[in-house]
This record gives structure tokens, C-alpha cells and sequence, in this order.
């Protein structure tokens, strides 16, 4: 029995303790906007990680429920780093578990944030007990950052992740794979959200309307120009989410807004976006235009360095008897901002479905199974040096 095969069946026999802790933090209920409840279920990853021999720092947040800190308390000096991030914020509101509840039933497992990414949580505890259990020699120190407002754009915790990936050799990032074919997540596009303002000028629309000048007319040209910008052949979308504007019926409306949702999947394509919505101009006299925005998070790209780390993936996985596939994720996650900094394989949770959707559920067999590919990832040495200096 090779390694690979060894602790599949470790993980196999304790399937029924891990689908007691996934289904521990799914009922801890966390959405992104309630900071208690992030606090608590941080809390439960501090004492399983402090368990583990691990220190941890709990970093509060201003506005969120902050991220948490861990690393090993014995390393080896001058070991390399290697990153390990996951989320435990949800887009579930509180008390979503009275109409969503946790169930198990025919293989699965649903309830809110089970696949979008307490999976993926209950994955990283496991890993680290089973690489202790076996007494695996692990050769980069993991370096673990888990934040609460990945789904609200991790303005928060960006900047930590940005310090921790600019300093290790390489990522794991465990949000859910791509659907029920569990494909690695070797792309992902970038996001970017635009305010565009029009402002005009208010009178009364039966006595005077000659006197006034229409934000909403003027927002429906740049909304037929921005629409324009679209290019689905090359992954560009631009979406007019939101729009709002006027103060009554009967008054020339002064002033409207849209919110636009921008999405890249290359660096180019975001810059020449940008460029082109900051340069629209109002189409009648009048009115003042006010632009605001642009590309938050930059797409993860299939670049050469983030390519190694996927075969590299592949290769392990072969020696489990799976045959894995990459794919692009049109959502954004804190993949794309390690992906600046260092080689990034993203997607490394237990395959499911229904992310963000009322039927969100994980394969329960395939978390014994995804658990043990990012053991064999972490315990490996790869030619970090290399997937570091490359691009």
C-alpha cells in the first residue's frame, strides 16, 4: 500500500468524526455581516488548531468579525512557507437553518455553508491531525489565515493575506471545487464594481419641465454604452446590477446612479475596461457625470507558476486514483490576490453543488478523499523556489 492509498483509508475510518465536526461548524451558523457569530466560530477553529500544537492570533475586525492566525509552535528553522486559506463566512442570514436544516441523505450533506466552505475548514483540521497522527514530515511550514468577509470582498483581511502570500512559496486556498465533476480551480476572473452618477437638475415636471435636466434619461445612454462594453468571447461582463434615481413622479429627476459589476478574466482586459468607463462623458448638456470604482480583485490567472502547481496537483492525485481536472470560476475568491504574489491552486474543498443556492450540499465520501489531496500537498515538496520566481 503506497502512501497516498494509506491515509485515504486513515481518513476513511474517521469519516464519521469529521462529518460530526462539518456538521459542528455548519450549525454555527456565520454570515458575513454579523461579526458575533464569526467570532464564535473562530473560536472553535482556534481551539482545534491550539490542539494541534498550533498558536494562533485572533486579529478583531472594525467592521467584520476579523480573520484568524495559525502557525505550528515548533518549526524548523529557516523552513520555506506555504499558504493555507479558507473563509467561515456565509451569505446565510441567521436562523436560515430553520428552513435550510442540516441533513444527511443519500451520500450528502446539506445546510448553509456546508460546500461554500465549512468543508473545506473541516478539511484543513483533519489534514493537520492526520499529518500528526501518521507522524508525516511536512517540509514548508504551514502559515493558516481564516477570514470572515471573503464574501463581502475581504476588504479587511486583504492586506494580511497580501503579507503572508508575498513571504510563502505557495498557496492552498479551500473553497469548493467547480460542481460535481470537482474540477481545481486554476482561474478565476476579476471583479471590479463602478458607481456612475449622473446629476442634473430638478423642476417640476407639469409646470416647468423645459427648466429642468433628466439624471435618469442621461443614465439610460451610459447604461446602452456600458452594456456595449460587454465581450463574452473574451470573458468580459459588464453588468448593470443596480440602478436608482428621481425623488417623485411629478419632479424632473436631479440626480441618478448605477452599480456596475465588471468582470476580466486577464489584467489587460480589466485596465482597458476601466479606462473606458472613467472616460465616458455625458451624452446631454447639463449634466455633471461622476465615475467611481474599478478592479478590486485581479483575476487569477493560468500563468506558469500557478500551471506547475496544477500538475503538480494532478500528479498526486493520480496516485489516489483520481483523475482531476482545472477549470475557471467566474467568481472571485482570496485566490486572486495570492496569485499576484505566489504560486495558487484554488479549489481544493469537497466537491458538491448549490454554492450560495438553496440545494448546497458536499458528497460525503469525497471528504476523506479531498482531505487526503491536500495532505499529499502539504507533506510535498515541490520545486517551490522555482514556482516562486516564475510568473
Amino acid at each position: 500500500m503506497n502512501l497516498a492509498s494509506h491515509i485515504v483509508k486513515h481518513l476513511n475510518a474517521n469519516l464519521d468524526t469529521m462529518t460530526n465536526f462539518l456538521k459542528t461548524l455548519v450549525l454555527h451558523e456565520s454570515p458575513s455581516k454579523d461579526p458575533e457569530s464569526q467570532t464564535r466560530i473562530l473560536g472553535v477553529m482556534s481551539a482545534e488548531l491550539n490542539k494541534l500544537g498550533y498558536f494562533t492570533q485572533y486579529i478583531s475586525g472594525k467592521e467584520t468579525g476579523g480573520y484568524l492566525f495559525a502557525r505550528p509552535l515548533v518549526r524548523q528553522k529557516n523552513s520555506p512557507f506555504q499558504l493555507v486559506i479558507g473563509h467561515c463566512d456565509t451569505v446565510w442570514d441567521l436562523h436560515t437553518l430553520r428552513k435550510m436544516p442540516v441533513t444527511m441523505k443519500d451520500g450528502t450533506m446539506t445546510g448553509p455553508g456546508v460546500y461554500d466552505m465549512k468543508a473545506g475548514l473541516t478539511q484543513l483540521i483533519f489534514a493537520l491531525k492526520t499529518i500528526n497522527e501518521l507522524s508525516l514530515p511536512v517540509a514548508l511550514t504551514p502559515l493558516i489565515l481564516i477570514n470572515s468577509d471573503e464574501e463581502i470582498g475581504s476588504r479587511e483581511s486583504t492586506r494580511m493575506i497580501q503579507r503572508l502570500a508575498k513571504i510563502s512559496n505557495r498557496a492552498f486556498v479551500l473553497e469548493p471545487p467547480l460542481g460535481l465533476e470537482g474540477k481545481l480551480k486554476t482561474a478565476r476572473k476579476g471583479l471590479g464594481r463602478f458607481t456612475i452618477t449622473a446629476i442634473g437638475k430638478a423642476a417640476h415636471a407639469g409646470l416647468d419641465p423645459g427648466k429642468g435636466v433628466n439624471a435618469i434619461v442621461e443614465l439610460s445612454h451610459q447604461i446602452q454604452q456600458l452594456y456595449a462594453m460587454n465581450d463574452f468571447e473574451k470573458g468580459i461582463t459588464v453588468n448593470i446590477g443596480m440602478i436608482q434615481g428621481g425623488i417623485s413622479p411629478n419632479v424632473v429627476a436631479p440626480e441618478s446612479k448605477a452599480i456596475v459589476d465588471v468582470r476580466v478574466l486577464n489584467l489587460k482586459d480589466g485596465e482597458i475596461i476601466t479606462k473606458k468607463i472613467h472616460a465616458l462623458t455625458p451624452s446631454i448638456p447639463n449634466i455633471e457625470l461622476k465615475i467611481e470604482g474599478g478592479i478590486g480583485r485581479p483575476p487569477m490567472e493560468r500563468t506558469p507558476r500557478n500551471q506547475k502547481l496544477w500538475q503538480f496537483a494532478k500528479a498526486k492525485g493520480s496516485l489516489m486514483g483520481l483523475d482531476l481536472d482545472q477549470g475557471i470560476a467566474g467568481g472571485g475568491s482570496d485566490g486572486n490576490t495570492t496569485s499576484q504574489f505566489t504560486a495558487t491552486l484554488d479549489g481544493l474543498g469537497t466537491t458538491g453543488d448549490g454554492a450560495h443556492a438553496a440545494h448546497e450540499h458536499i458528497i460525503l465520501e469525497k471528504l476523506p478523499e479531498r482531505t487526503a489531496l491536500l495532505i499529499q500537498l502539504l507533506i510535498s515538496d515541490t520545486v517551490d523556489n522555482e514556482l516562486k520566481k516564475g510568473k
